[in-house]
């Protein structure tokens, strides 16, 4: 009787000695949580398009932290999971979203080239037929217009992709007012006939 109580409590003490070492923080996972984070708090792409997982992130961070504080190290875990999986998918979605937004500001771009020539090519045929306008405002926000194209391609070219799409909606409106401009006025010559 006496060999089973001692063989029970030998047990139970290589239990307790056991759940003992059960009770460390989770650095490693810890560790991996706050370098995750930081990659996603450095990287632009994050930050600039999914800024939201981001902050999320630091979110989950920051109760890791608490509830290791808390000695409540499975808590701690979960939370530094969340935070590892949260930075990581913001990195992959900035880098996604950065790669859409590229590709629409050369898009963008792209189609302006030709309506810059062909806003030119009305003007001049415009003053060909001597049409009543007022060109030297037209010279003007076609100038503009042109400037706000090379803002644009050189925003592009830096990887100012969301400054080169709004540059180029602008340049894109004053073009379509300029060629408005035209139109009315032809539709004024026609009707007058």
């Amino acid at each position: 009787m006496k060999i089973i109580r001692n063989s029970l409590i030998c047990v139970l003490l290589v239990f307790l000695a056991l759940m003992m070492g059960c009770t460390q923080p989770p650095t490693e996972e810890m560790n991996d949580a706050e370098e995750a984070v930081t990659r996603a708090e450095n990287d632009p792409d994050a930050v600039t398009y999914a800024g939201n997982l981001v902050e999320r992130a630091k979110e989950s961070l920051a109760l890791m932290y608490e509830e290791a504080d808390a000695k409540r190290y499975d808590a701690a875990v979960n939370y530094a999971n969340d935070a590892i999986n949260l930075a990581e998918r913001a990195i992959n979605e900035g880098f996604t979203e950065s790669l859409r937004v590229r590709e629409q500001a050369i898009a963008t771009l792209s189609a302006l080239r030709p309506q810059l020539v062909e806003t030119q090519d009305r003007l001049d045929n415009a003053k060909n037929a001597k049409l009543p306008l007022d060109y030297d405002s037209i010279e003007r926000d076609l100038n503009t217009a042109r400037n706000g194209y090379d803002q644009a391609q050189s925003a592009m070219n830096n990887g100012r992709f969301q400054e080169s799409i709004f540059l180029s909606n602008t340049v894109r409106n004053s073009l379509s007012g300029i060629n408005q401009k035209l139109g009315t006025t032809v539709m004024e010559v026609v009707r007058k006939k």
